[in-house]
């Protein structure tokens, strides 16, 4: 395994302490710069041992290993700045499937009940073959957004 060797300058050491100091930041961001000001092995503090970081801040030695490569490789803001996730959702219900669903929760229910209930209309959607596999909270929110939650007439 790599070992990741952290040596911050004067400034970088500022701008941890002024951090620390202010009560305006992200827990993610007070850990990571504690562990940066532990971590350093330069003039200006005193280097603490992985093991006394993660005892002490209660974190394990994986997360310190990555917030010191994260440092090394991509400099001091992006290690204390959270990044938007890159990951990109797939929409399992487009407006044709929603209509569907919509024209079918108007629609009378099945005999022997009052009315539809979400996992009704989720295990008729596939009968019909309008999606092969949809969940009932996916429903529950293709419903909620057209204001046709069957639920909201029990609710006080």
């Amino acid at each position: 395994m790599v070992r990741y060797r952290i040596h911050l300058t004067s400034d970088e050491v500022e701008e941890l302490h002024a951090i620390i100091s202010k009560g305006s930041q992200t827990t993610q961001t007070f850990r990571n710069a504690y562990i940066l000001l532990n971590c350093d092995e330069g003039p200006y503090s005193d280097k603490v041992t992985n093991e006394e970081i993660s005892r002490v801040l209660k974190v394990s030695m994986r997360t310190i290993d990555r917030v010191k490569k994260k440092f090394i490789e991509q400099g001091l803001e992006a290690c204390l700045k959270r990044q938007a996730t890159s990951r990109v959702y797939q929409s399992k219900v487009d407006g044709d499937t929603e209509a569907k669903l919509v024209s079918l929760c108007c629609s009378k229910p099945p005999s022997g009940y009052s009315k539809w209930s979400l996992r009704l209309l989720a295990d008729k959607m596939v009968e019909l073959e309008y999606v092969e596999e949809i969940s009932y909270e996916t429903v529950r929110r293709v419903l909620k957004k057209t204001n046709l939650n069957p639920g909201r007439s029990r609710v006080g």
